[in-house]
């Protein structure tokens, strides 16, 4: 016994049926209440000032000198060894600046800066 096959003007209009019906069911069933960022920071880390959010703050800086320099790197062609090699550090060293795995002395980021990348470290501060 053989199955009937249905004609493929059918087989559309039952698709296109169910997928309609899925997305109205999707929309009216799904509410979501979107947050912003400054909210979810808040809820997070405490509000701006508090001892958490300034933490945070802090390692969120960290982390981008981290992908700044990594992208910098890699603009320049430069593996993390030759880099390392052109500053006077070694590649696990870069490896964990890029990855904000480590503390960066002021003198080593301006080595790597002029010496390894060819550029000039500039300084802003901000008050609050």
């Amino acid at each position: 016994m053989g199955f009937k096959k249905r004609p493929k003007r059918l087989q559309k209009k039952k698709l296109n049926s169910l997928k309609n019906s899925k997305i109205n069911t999707s929309m009216k069933t799904e509410k979501t209440k979107l947050t912003s960022f400054s909210d979810h920071l808040d809820s997070q880390y405490s509000t701006p000032g508090s001892l958490g959010r300034e933490r945070y703050e802090q390692e969120f800086e960290a982390f981008k000198l981290g992908v700044m320099l990594q992208e910098l790197r890699k603009e320049k062609g430069l593996t993390q060894e030759q880099l390392a090699e052109k500053c006077g550090t070694t590649k696990n060293y870069i490896s964990r600046i890029e990855n904000n795995a480590s503390d960066i002395r002021l003198s080593t980021l301006m080595r790597i800066i002029q010496d390894g990348l060819g550029g000039f470290l500039n300084f802003k501060v901000e008050f609050k």
